[in-house]
């Protein structure tokens, strides 16, 4: 590395002017020490930020009044869920088929939130590339790619000819898993889907900072970044153009989901169907809360008669999280948020113009590696849901936890949430199909503990199984594929 000339060793004035007036000159503080090649490294690493833009949110975040502050809250109203109990088969039917339709059309879109790795797990590797261990082997982005082949099957049989369908893709990625899932689809060549459906794009980043609002360096020639978090999507759909290439496409509709669940119904043509008819701007699947402590957000109106939005279970005091229905006999905040959702292009388009001017982030405190060694800041991160409250028309789908939820976040050993207990969950799930579809399940194990998975290729929601299931005998555990 070559040492810097006297005339080299100045700070740049124009840079430095721009940073005093966001109160972020430190970051030129290393100026003197650092060797030309470092020089031009930290250059780079200031001139991509938007200072303006970073200065506005981190004053909106730490400083402004909390828009998402808990003053009062309410009960979801029954006008804005769809409860099993409530739904007849005939409108299942009609769901189904008008959202076949309308997948066959080609207006519906599938959105994976995928910027994180598997650190929790134990691995490296975007979390997508991840197995849980099914006989199969089959990772996550596997597991989701063969429900939208499958998907594409279901709506091409719908149509009168027969006509090929295909349901565009967009991933987001991070700075951290970009490359990485993108080689790991080229490898599979991308679980027979078509390349082009397939689009990648990447979540933005944010310097991390001190609760005083400073940029924290984690050299002194780096600023330290983190993702936005997951929230960051709707920024990086506008910035990637993937909003345009959507509407190019003629996309109405995008089923967005988190990487991390196993069991994720992709591109549900039934909630589809259901979101049409109710007109929505938008949609959540939602769950059952299992139990009051359960540390899940739930759907409330905030405020008196206010919006609908996800209150974090440690917003509910213990009063809240355990008060009962009278009616119902369930608890009054009984609706779990899951991350499966459904948009429609306008209201994305509408949301990250409005999301921008608000620049409301939540504070996330961590431990940040810094010059300084590990120092106590802050991560900003924006959350998917929080653009409910921007909606007029947000409509909840309840469905059954044991049949689209199964989360992959910790590592095998835990009590919850890990590759164990996702992979038993799906394979009670596909050993019911077995059994529904008049097949025989014997095990050498218990069988709570053991089943049969059945491919996607083969059923996406329990379809498609008596031909191969009616009086045979399969001995768990073992794999149904597609042919």
């Amino acid at each position: 590395m070559g040492e810097p000339t006297d005339e080299e060793s100045v700070q740049p004035q124009d840079l430095l002017e721009r940073l005093k007036d966001y109160g972020q000159e430190h970051c030129l503080d290393f100026w003197k020490d650092l060797s030309t090649e470092e020089r031009g490294l930290l250059l780079k690493n200031l001139e991509i930020l938007d200072l303006p833009r970073i200065d506005r949110i981190i004053k909106k975040s730490l400083y402004a009044q909390d828009l998402r502050s808990l003053s009062s809250i309410e009960p979801v109203p029954d006008a804005n869920i769809s409860t099993l109990e409530h739904r007849t088969l005939e409108q299942r039917e009609k769901w189904w088929n008008s959202g076949l339709k309308a997948i066959a059309d080609g207006k519906l879109a599938v959105l994976l939130l995928s910027g994180g790795q598997g650190t929790r797990l134990g691995s490296s590797d975007p979390k997508g590339c991840f197995s849980i261990g099914l006989p199969s082997g089959k990772s996550l982005f596997q597991l989701q790619a063969e429900r939208i082949l499958r998907v594409q099957t279901l709506a091409s049989l719908s149509t009168s000819n027969g006509r090929k369908v295909q349901i565009a893709w967009y991933i987001m990625t991070s700075p951290f898993t970009s490359e990485a899932t993108q080689q790991f689809f080229e490898r599979h060549k991308y679980f027979g889907l078509e390349q082009e459906q397939v689009t990648f794009f990447e979540q933005g980043t944010l310097p991390c900072i001190s609760k005083q609002g400073k940029f924290i360096l984690e050299t002194p020639f780096q600023v330290s970044r983190a993702p936005d978090g997951n929230g960051g999507v709707y920024a990086a759909l506008k910035v990637s153009n993937c909003l345009d290439d959507m509407a190019t496409r003629g996309i109405k509709y995008v089923d967005c989901f988190s990487v991390d669940n196993a069991m994720v119904r992709v591109a549900d043509p039934l909630f589809l169907g259901y979101v049409m008819e109710r007109g929505a701007s938008c949609a959540a699947k939602v769950v059952k809360k299992a139990f009051p402590q359960e540390r899940v957000g739930v759907f409330a109106r905030r405020g008196k008669g206010g919006p609908l939005a996800v209150v974090e279970y440690s917003e509910l005091d213990h009063s809240l999280s355990h008060a009962i229905n009278q009616e119902t006999g369930r608890l009054r905040f009984n609706w779990s948020n899951v991350c499966l959702h459904l948009f429609s292009l306008e209201f994305l388009n509408d949301i990250t113009e409005d999301l921008e001017r608000d620049s409301m982030y939540h504070i996330a405190e961590k431990k940040i590696s810094s010059i300084e060694g590990t120092v106590d800041g802050i991560k900003l991160e924006q959350f998917v849901f929080d653009v409910f409250p921007y909606s007029s028309s947000l409509a909840l789908f309840e469905v059954l936890r044991e049949e689209e939820f199964a989360p992959v976040k910790n590592a095998s050993g835990a009590t919850s949430d890990t590759p164990d207990t996702a992979r038993l969950l799906l394979l009670n799930l596909h050993t019911r199909w077995v059994v529904a579809a008049g097949g025989f399940v014997t095990h050498s194990i218990p069988l709570h503990l053991t089943g049969i998975e059945v491919s996607p290729l083969r059923s996406y929601a329990g379809e498609n199984l008596a031909d191969v299931c009616r009086n045979r005998t399969f001995h768990a555990p073992c794999e149904i594929r597609a042919s």
